[in-house]
């Protein structure tokens, strides 16, 4: 695990350990079990989808949406990506180096319809909680953050609870560390940042692409910005991507969304016309 990697891990095992000293799994459950229930994630066979993230900073870029109002932002910038059509909407929780907080999951959640992801470095099932009882409708899991038994658990909590499920895995260590959950109904996204240079390698997805489970989406994470992208994402047989930075730092967030959309699609459409 890279220095970065590890950093984030302790930093989220001392706030998941805050999390049940302040709230106890039971507050959390209640919590859980009054909130709105999960909104489904719909992946289509043939088309492509975007996970849109609302993203106000990142270790490598610093920050990258000024606002006197993050929460705001963050809800407008959902907002906008809903309007464009997104699969889902990824937001960050992490504070210390992505400036999120689960205040600005919970605005997002209520503001839109579609699903809202809880992005962070999860450690503890009771974070997994905790993102249902603040409206999440799924969750990101990394695979090199945990044991595999960790992950099965994690991932069982998230989908007995109806929501979906990302797996991240960086190369092929991470996805035979990941397999441990493939018979499950989750997404199995490739980031192509290297944690230890936070550098960007563009060829981790064509080099992991032949080795992801064919039965579940692969999701191209990290990296993907431009419509030529998003197509080459979409060639290599990603069924999604995520993407943050190459939409919160345009001047029309919404409308670059749907370029990315349509970009995959056409990709897509050819790919699967017999």
């Amino acid at each position: 695990m890279s220095d970065f990697l590890t950093t984030m891990a302790e930093s989220s095992r001392l706030r998941a350990a805050e999390t049940r000293s302040a709230s106890g799994v039971t507050g959390l459950t209640s919590r859980a079990s009054s909130a709105a229930p999960p909104v489904p994630l719909s992946v289509s066979e043939a088309d492509f989808d975007l996970i849109a993230e609302a993203k106000l900073a990142s270790p490598a870029d610093g920050p990258l949406v000024i606002d006197d109002d993050p929460r705001g932002r963050v809800v407008e910038l959902a907002t906008q990506f809903e309007g464009a059509g997104v699969a889902a909407v990824s937001v960050l929780t992490e504070p210390t180096r992505f400036a999120g907080h689960l205040g600005h999951l919970e605005a997002a959640a209520a503001a839109v319809a579609v699903p809202v992801m809880r992005k962070d470095f999860l450690v503890d099932p009771v974070q997994v909680l905790e993102a249902r009882a603040s409206g999440a409708s799924g969750v990101l899991l990394i695979a090199r953050l945990t044991e595999a038994s960790l992950l099965v658990e994690m991932a069982d909590d998230a989908l007995e609870s109806g929501m979906f499920v990302l797996v991240e895995v960086f190369d092929r260590a991470d996805l035979e560390r990941a397999s441990v959950v493939f018979d499950r109904d989750v997404l199995v996204g490739v980031n192509t940042r290297d944690l230890t240079t936070l550098e960007v390698d563009p060829d981790r997805l064509a080099t992991l692409a032949p080795l992801l489970p064919g039965h579940l989406p692969g999701v191209a994470e990290s990296g993907v910005k431009t419509p030529s992208d998003v197509g080459t994402a979409a060639e290599l047989g990603y069924r999604m991507a995520l993407v943050g930075t190459g939409l919160v730092t345009t001047d029309a967030p919404g409308e670059t969304a749907r370029d990315l959309i349509s970009a995959g699609r056409l990709v897509a459409s050819v790919d699967s016309s017999p």
